[in-house]
């Protein structure tokens, strides 16, 4: 184990820094429980001469947790769900999912 990824175990198990979330396979209603850190933030869309915000949600989960995360998997935080959209992106170091949720 390297030293970086000691360290993301240590991040994730801190509940300062991250919450319990259950993972729900799309394809085959398989459940897993992984721990998440959240992130809202705001974004900029460009439609003609104008410009809109909206919010986003999006979820940092480990590889370790969640190996194979697809859009359409729901993933569920307390009781509000939300469905992957969009492909799920990995970090530099292959330890660390991105994904990008929106309201279930």
């Amino acid at each position: 184990m390297t030293v970086f990824a000691a360290a993301m175990d240590r991040i994730y198990a801190n509940p300062s820094m991250a919450v319990a979330a259950v993972w729900i396979s799309a394809a085959t209603s398989a459940e897993r429980p992984i721990r998440v850190i959240r992130r809202a933030p705001d974004r900029i869309t460009e439609f003609g001469a104008g410009r809109f915000v909206s919010d986003t949600m999006m979820v940092d989960v480990r590889l370790s947790d969640l190996p194979d995360p697809r859009p359409g998997d729901l993933i569920v935080i307390g009781s509000d769900s939300f469905t992957i959209q969009g492909e799920p992106l990995r970090d530099r170091e292959r330890l660390i999912w991105t994904l990008d949720l929106r309201p279930s």
